[in-house]
């Protein structure tokens, strides 16, 4: 009997992934804890392990295809010796040699169940599908969705493999979400507008990370209402028992950032004014007992937010180490849904790249994150006198649904005061 191999959920609210290549062949043996597959989610390229002993009798979904729902057969596994189990159902088999459908789970196991004459009734009951004379490629979902809410397809323009339309789609074409009769009557502008005519372009097709980002950003933007406070702080006190903490700490192997002294500075800052440590929960509003802090690293094709748990609680050398590791995980592609699942807030630091200020968009949930700009030497009030002092932008943008101007004025304070007083972040 053939094994079902399915798309794992790789983490609490992973929906859909691409499967991104195979480590497998068919006719290859495999035992348990063997890599087969390498899946990609909206944060991380993670490795899929066989759970079972076997002979892989059939790859259903080809290599590159996203929008694969979790829960979906992508693979049959035959039991060691078990000839018969080698052989695909009629039902699945593919029809030519394009890239195998994306069956819903259910449509899969009725694939596998023994086939018995459909009653007439239930014939009737199915809705109308184009014929297969001029029948459009698109996944049994989306399909559902299409009869249920008249959705004319011929309006939509496919973004699975080959063309193929998928249940994503037909949220990003609101022209088509209304009843067949009222679609010629006025067509609605296309949500993006085409590239000028004329004009030399590549048109490079987002992976499952950049569409992820390009939607949560619009989601943070629209629907949650932002305000940006920024303190300027003298960064040399900082600066100055960074390089005595490193030349104490050589010896280890340990080398602190700025950054790292900054993520502690902001667990410091929150923990100071616990009512910005916060996330609004519609009627309720949760208040959190540590600093979880997520650190936006930028990697190819996108942007990832690593979280260094409880940082208040760390020392500098600790969240060196973490943040490091953390740093060369995502630029492996080896984060584990433990490594960026929560976060209590976030910081962004563009310093490295000269940038002079920055005002970052919220993360959701979260209801606050930290920019950071580099630190410019210019005109300071120092001990008293005029002088030239290392300054750094810090620009907190904040949820106003969660945090009041007055309590983000008492956490942008505080970190003002743990930066430029940094002997706070040793304890």
């Amino acid at each position: 009997m053939a094994i079902e191999l399915t798309m794992p959920a790789l983490s609490p609210t992973m929906e859909k992934g691409t499967l991104a290549k195979w480590l497998v062949v068919e006719g290859d043996a495999v035992k348990a804890g063997d890599c087969i597959a390498e899946i990609e989610t909206d944060k991380a390229t993670m490795e899929y392990e066989a759970m079972d002993e076997g002979i892989v009798a059939r790859l259903l979904i080809a290599e590159g295809t996203d929008e694969v729902a979790v829960g979906t057969v992508i693979a049959l596994l035959a039991e060691p010796g078990d000839a018969s189990s080698a052989r695909l159902p009629e039902a699945v088999a593919p029809a030519s040699a394009e890239a195998p459908p994306i069956l819903a789970p259910a449509e899969l196991k009725h694939a596998f169940a023994p086939t018995a004459p459909a009653p007439v009734a239930d014939a009737l009951l199915q809705p109308r599908r184009t014929p297969p004379a001029d029948r459009i490629k698109i996944s049994p979902l989306a399909q559902r969705i299409a009869d249920k809410k008249g959705i004319d397809l011929a309006l939509i323009t496919g973004s699975g493999v080959n063309g193929r339309i998928v249940r994503a789609d037909l949220g990003l074409a609101p022209a088509a979400m209304v009843p067949p009769a009222a679609v010629g009557a006025a067509p609605a502008a296309p949500a993006c507008a085409p590239p000028p005519a004329g004009v030399p372009v590549e048109t490079i097709k987002l992976s499952s990370m950049g569409r992820t980002i390009a939607r949560r950003l619009t989601e943070s933007k629209t629907s949650v209402p932002h305000f940006y406070l920024t303190a300027r702080c003298n960064l040399d006190p900082l600066l100055a028992l960074r390089a005595e903490l490193n030349a104490a700490l050589a010896p280890r192997g340990v080398k602190l950032s700025v950054n790292d002294m900054l993520i502690k500075a902001l667990a410091l800052a929150l923990h100071h004014v616990p009512d910005a440590n916060v996330q609004f929960g519609g009627d309720v509003l949760h208040r959190f007992a540590r600093a979880d802090i997520a650190m936006a690293v930028a990697i190819d094709g996108g942007l990832v937010t690593p979280v260094i748990r409880d940082a208040g609680n760390m020392s500098l050398s600790a969240i060196a180490g973490a943040s490091r590791t953390l740093v060369q995980k995502a630029r492996d592609g080896k984060l584990t849904p433990q490594d960026y699942d929560g976060g209590t807030a976030s910081i962004s630091n563009l310093g490295m790249f000269g940038i002079d200020e920055m005002v970052p968009v919220i993360n959701p949930p979260q209801a606050l994150i930290l920019g950071i700009g580099a630190g410019i030497e210019q005109p300071w009030k120092v001990d008293g006198q005029l002088g030239l002092a290392t300054v750094m932008a810090a620009t907190g943008s904040f949820d106003h649904r969660a945090i009041k101007g007055a309590t983000a004025a008492e956490f942008m304070s505080a970190l003002r005061e743990a930066v430029e007083t940094p002997m706070l972040l040793c304890h």
